[in-house]
């Protein structure tokens, strides 16, 4: 793959990263991963080490972008600060957990897990009642804590924000309005990824086969294609967001989920249907 391909496919990416993390509240590593994947297999690097490094390069991109996304989400009122910070705190540890799992385990199942949870959660908005207020009775710190933890161990293990968990997990379990899940959730994704970054970082030192301008599992040419096109496209999405309807709004983030869920299980893959 000629070079110029290569980095317009990851500034594409990251332009589209960038304008879904702000308009759903999502990390975008669900799309970040799999397009990473491909090109690093594609040039040859060991489909172990590219997932990981994958997933490694998604998160350190998943943080500006998150924190851009936040304080466009903030400055809507729509990020609850305390909620926000438990959930954080926590999902930061959870993060570390997850990354560790994720650099020993099979490739295979990482990859099966990353697509099923993305199916897992568009089917559960699916079939949810849509909360449109808040309710103050479901939201006692212990569970912040737990569905935190859990959040950002998943973000470390399959190199996303945590946002696909954690926006159905806030709207659906704890009753936060989809706008406001939706601007918690990037709050959230500040703190998850810091933890899983930290340890891909550490656990890919001295690894072969890594591909050129690595940092541990962090790829910077991968990283600077991707951040430079997502900042600015995640204000763009911010400011969609704000202006959609909650309900339309909740179905583009099914849509999205269901297509690389089956993409990364390989679905696409083994009906010969070129998506």
């Amino acid at each position: 793959m000629e070079l110029f391909t290569y980095l317009g496919i990851l500034l594409g990416t990251g332009a589209f990263v960038g304008f879904t993390s702000g308009l759903l509240g999502v990390g975008g590593g669900f799309i970040m991963v799999p397009v990473q994947f491909f090109l690093l297999t594609s040039i040859g690097i060991d489909p172990d080490t590219s997932l990981r490094v994958a997933f490694a390069t998604s998160l350190a991109v998943i943080l500006p972008t998150a924190f851009s996304g936040a304080w466009g989400h903030w400055r809507r009122d729509a990020v609850l600060i305390k909620p926000a910070m438990v959930l954080g705190v926590s999902g930061l540890f959870g993060g570390i957990f997850g990354a560790l799992t994720s650099s020993f385990a099979p490739v295979g199942i990482l990859r099966f897990l990353f697509g099923m949870l993305a199916l897992f959660s568009a089917l559960w908005m699916i079939g949810s009642k849509y909360s449109e207020k808040e309710d103050e009775r479901f939201n006692p710190k212990p569970a912040y804590t737990l569905w935190g933890f859990l959040g950002g161990y998943l973000s470390g293990l399959l190199g996303i924000g945590g946002g696909v968990v954690m926006v159905p997990i806030l709207n659906i379990l704890l009753k936060f309005p989809i706008h406001k899940a939706i601007g918690t959730s990037m709050a959230f994704i500040v703190f998850a990824s810091i933890g899983g970054i930290i340890t891909y970082l550490l656990t890919g030192i001295n690894t072969p086969g890594l591909p050129p301008y690595s940092i541990g599992y962090i790829n910077l040419v991968q990283f600077a294609a991707l951040a430079i096109a997502t900042l600015p496209m995640s204000r763009v999405g911010v400011k969609a967001a704000h202006s959609l309807p909650g309900e339309k709004l909740r179905y583009v983030f099914v849509i999205l989920l269901i297509y690389i869920g089956l993409k990364m299980i390989g679905v696409f893959q083994w009906l010969n249907i070129p998506l």
